[in-house]
């Protein structure tokens, strides 16, 4: 599926109760704008009418359509669920943006280098990652995208300018020196 022109919206993460309910973690400014983007499709394609139910600690309860059992729901773990992005509001600012349009910029350093491109953007819990293919080597490196890290984020030209893109921490980051 190209996802292009969607917006990953959340992530199915587990079950909850026996009734076809899962668990979401929610990528939307709002939780319950989940349910209000219509019938969302996951990586495979498939389309999914989606209802909040609930919380369950920091993530969301939904009830998908057709998804009556437990073990149906197991089945879905891991699974993504994207909006078209026509569906989702204009953004209100200029520099405001989704997290998907980050894939793809160039990665420059202050002093107008290139660093690499953006190939991905997680969160594993502690902030948002941004990993970058690093020019001429092709490795990968990740950097947290705080403002620290990621001073500018030019969507319009295509570009965010990066601190460093082979980052050591120092004592006040609490690591004794450790390379990431």
């Amino acid at each position: 599926m190209d996802n292009g022109h969607k917006i990953c919206l959340g992530a199915i993460v587990g079950v909850h109760g026996i009734k076809g309910e899962v668990k979401v973690k929610s990528f939307a400014e709002s939780e319950r704008n989940l349910e209000r983007y219509g019938v969302l499709k996951d990586q495979y394609g498939r389309s999914w009418k989606v209802k909040v139910s609930g919380h369950s600690k920091e993530l969301l309860r939904v009830k998908i359509a057709g998804i009556d059992d437990r073990n149906a729901a197991k089945e879905l773990i891991g699974c993504r669920l994207y909006a078209d992005r026509g569906a989702l509001p204009e953004l209100t600012s200029e520099d405001a943006f989704y997290q998907a349009d980050l894939i793809g910029l160039e990665a420059r350093l202050a002093d107008g280098g290139t660093a690499g491109k953006v190939v991905g953007i997680y969160d594993f819990g502690a902030g948002d990652i941004l990993e970058i293919e690093l020019a001429g080597s092709g490795e990968l490196e990740m950097i947290p995208f705080t403002r620290q890290y990621v001073p500018e984020v030019n969507i319009k030209d295509g570009y965010i300018i990066v601190s460093s893109v082979s980052m050591t921490f120092d004592e006040e980051d609490g690591d004794n020196g450790a390379k990431a």
